[in-house]
């Protein structure tokens, strides 16, 4: 069995940054939450048939079941209504924060105040910048980032601290809205897949013991196959109001997100992301009449912008592949260098929280400097160039293609109305169609390097921040800027363009494909384009994993969370299951155990699971009666339910306690612990009885089962631990018991060196 004791040197070496040596983490018991190194744990979503368990189930009636999933179905209800509306109000923070920020520039540009202007902009943008690093660092640091990386772990069996809790919720919710008000090039959508995640997970877990504030009638799902569900469809709510794109949410969930899916989980996804779009189209209608604040549309994502019909000839195919090929190589790049400039970052993030903030500030001033200086590098272009003359040409105030900037009243400048407007609205433009004058290529070429340089440079501070509207701003704008220069020889529109070239670079850097294309579909409600968007979807893929990972995959492995892989490793095929335990560090007990051999054993490790042996006279021969969990065996401690004999207490102990006694600790309460036990010397050398609380038939292999067999299995069944018997008859029943740290690569090159290094 693989030790789960910390190995002392490799935390310590772990507390070096990232960046030296290519360090990556190499102990799958720890990984790196926010910056800090913190210790993992494996969920559980084997189902723990002991007697306890076997009489609750027995004794369930109709009416219980009935409401077990009447409130599977109300769970899912909330999850979508909650992130539905945090979806909203999130929106609407952002676009009148910035709609504020923009148009207080916007007035004193107009009264050529051009330092104040400056001024203005930058002290709004640093103020909001602050203020969302000050929340990452102070209050919850796993709200930094994304949060997709760690919800996908997190679907995968993989337990971290902090990473679902009340404070990274709140966090996460006005980090964001700060993060993106500040004119960083971040998106908001990321983050909304984890503040769905978020919000399933709290409202599953009924409250909190440790604050005396549970709900009895959730005690059905305080454990980590229910909460597994829940999350799920939070995560696909996240998408639906991020992007409001139901369908595509669901296929997120079960392309990206989820690691086991079946069709019951489909069911409560579609439902969930439902009531989020109809929560949303709701919002919708009440905003049209424009009482949402300063931008009229609250903000809620819809490029339904381009009536363009898509033409499908030759040059437009081979425009297309080379589209793919292009966006494949930027995406595979842009990857690259996410993780140099995250390794970089760690340096300075784990100095503290000042550092933190310090950097957030400092990227936020390089942000503003470049957004409001680079527009005065675009030349001023009449109105009336464009026939017939757009309606507001140039705008005043509010969000719109033609902004004036330093320009005559007449005219507008093509640059600022990319970089002078929320990241949504210069989507917008991006993707119009009929408007094949608005930008010159030089502003487009520009646009392009400045916003992929800065989405780099951006993800990675301590803010909440995602990757969609990056990509898509880039790959917009490369995509804008090819049909442009192949307008000549191809007839598909320039905003027809940007779309693929969104679609190019998001494959290119995420890998999702049919997800992808879904969501893009339903942004664009442009049904027509879906042979091309597949295409270049694939395309770009392809390219890509030539050279890298995905760039969620990268953060994984970087942050060392031990992720298993829905497929075997090649090298596993030459090792058997047998060749990974190790029978010198097994740790059992006898079905009536001495309560002071319990105490010690927990003490002395911090292993999560223990065989139980029956032997004579309790059984013809040693045989492995089954499985006892740590939680478990604290909870029977607590309760001291002793005999000075060896003898069996079962009814005893089955009329004292019943199956939630042993119910996962829920909310913010921790488990119990050993140092809460109050043990005499005299109860030390008492005896308990652990049969009704082992579980009886848990899952095992033979020592002979190729390792390639035994971790599909381990993976798909959702396992924390596997036991491993003897082939053939030994003195013990059990040669020892796998888990996760067990199947992880840095753990097989220390026992097996050569085996790892062979060629594939």
């Amino acid at each position: 069995m693989g030790s789960l004791d910390y190995d002392l040197k490799e935390i310590l070496t772990m507390k070096e940054p990232l960046l030296f040596k290519n360090r990556i983490n190499t102990n799958s018991q720890t990984a790196i939450v926010g910056a800090n190194l913190c210790p993992i744990q494996s969920l559980d979503y084997e189902v723990i048939e002991n007697d306890l368990f076997k009489q609750d189930w027995r004794s369930r009636t109709k009416l219980e079941n009935y409401q077990y999933l009447v409130l599977k179905w109300t769970l899912t209800f909330l999850i979508g209504l909650g992130t539905g509306l945090i979806g909203f109000l999130n929106n609407l923070a952002v676009e009148n924060i910035a709609g504020f920020k923009l148009l207080l520039t916007h007035n004193l540009m107009l009264e050529h105040k051009y330092f104040q202007a400056f001024a203005a902009y930058t002290g709004c943008n640093i103020v909001l910048a602050a203020a969302a690093a000050a929340l990452c660092a102070y209050i919850a640091p796993a709200a930094a980032g994304s949060g997709i990386p760690e919800v996908k772990a997190y679907l995968n069996g993989i337990d971290a601290p902090s990473i679902l809790a009340w404070s990274t919720l709140f966090v996460k919710i006005f980090g964001s809205i700060f993060g993106v008000a500040a004119g960083f090039v971040v998106g908001k959508e990321g983050p909304m897949v984890h503040t769905g995640a978020c919000i399933a997970y709290l409202l599953g877990q009924g409250g909190s013991h440790k604050y005396g504030l549970t709900w009895k009638c959730l005690r059905y799902f305080k454990n980590d196959r229910d909460q597994r569900d829940l999350i799920t469809c939070g995560a696909a709510a996240g998408v639906a109001a991020a992007f409001r794109a139901p369908v595509g949410g669901v296929l997120f969930a079960l392309e990206e997100a989820a690691s086991w899916w079946r069709n019951a989980l489909l069911w409560r996804t579609f439902f969930t992301t439902t009531v989020v779009v109809v929560v949303l189209r709701g919002f919708i209608d009440y905003c049209r009449g424009g009482n949402c604040g300063l931008f009229g549309k609250g903000g809620l994502i819809m490029f339904d912008v381009n009536s363009a019909r898509p033409t499908y000839t030759v040059p437009d195919l081979v425009a297309i592949i080379f589209l793919g090929i292009i966006g494949g190589a930027l995406g595979s790049m842009h990857n690259f260098f996410v993780d140099k400039v995250l390794r970089t970052y760690s340096i300075i993030n784990k100095n503290g929280a000042s550092f933190k903030i310090l950097l957030a500030i400092t990227v936020s001033l390089l942000t503003s400097c470049c957004s409001f200086g680079l527009p005065w590098l675009s030349q001023c272009i009449p109105c009336t160039a464009h026939q017939p003359v757009p309606y507001q040409c140039p705008t005043r105030g509010g969000s719109a293609n033609y902004k004036n900037f330093q320009c005559l009243p007449t005219e507008y400048n093509d640059l600022a109305s990319l970089f002078f407007n929320t990241n949504d609205d210069a989507i917008r433009n991006l993707l119009r169609s009929g408007t094949e004058k608005e930008f010159h290529l030089s502003t487009l070429f520009l646009f392009f390097v400045a916003i992929y340089c800065l989405g780099i440079i951006t993800y990675g501070i301590a803010v909440p921040s995602g990757l969609f509207i990056p990509v898509i701003l880039a790959g917009a704008s490369y995509g804008r800027l090819t049909g442009t220069l192949l307008a000549p020889v191809v007839n598909l529109d320039v905003g027809l363009f940007a779309l693929l070239g969104a679609a190019s670079f998001l494959g290119g850097t995420m890998r999702m494909t049919v997800s992808l294309c879904v969501i893009l579909l339903e942004l664009t409600n442009n049904l027509l384009m879906l042979p091309w968007v597949m295409l270049v979807l694939l395309i770009s893929k392809s390219v890509a994993d030539c050279f890298n990972e995905g760039v969620y995959d990268q953060i994984v492995k970087m942050k060392g969370l031990p992720y298993l892989e829905a497929h075997a490793e090649p090298y596993m095929r030459n090792l058997v299951a047998g060749d990974i335990v190790s029978a010198g560090q097994l740790v059992k007990f006898s079905g009536i155990e001495k309560v002071g051999n319990i105490v010690h054993t927990l003490k002395m490790n911090r292993h999560n699971g223990f065989p139980v042996i029956d032997e004579p006279p309790y059984s013809d021969a040693s045989e492995l009666f089954g499985l006892a969990l740590r939680s478990h065996m604290l909870v029977l401690l607590k309760q001291k339910k002793f005999t000075k004999q060896r003898t069996k207490t079962g009814p005893e102990i089955m009329r004292t306690f019943e199956v939630n006694d042993f119910a996962k600790a829920a909310g913010s309460g921790k488990g119990m612990e050993l140092e809460e036990l109050n043990i005499t010397d005299e109860e030390m050398e008492m005896y308990v009885d652990l049969h009704p609380i082992t579980n009886t038939s848990p899952y095992t292999v033979v020592d002979t089962t190729p390792l390639s067999k035994a971790v599909v299995l381990f993976r798909e069944l959702g396992l924390r631990h596997l036991c491993v018997v003897p082939k053939k008859s030994r003195m013990l029943p059990i040669v020892g018991i796998l888990t996760r740290h067990d199947f992880m690569l840095e753990r097989i090159r220390k026992l097996h060196p050569r085996v790892v290094e062979t060629p594939e």
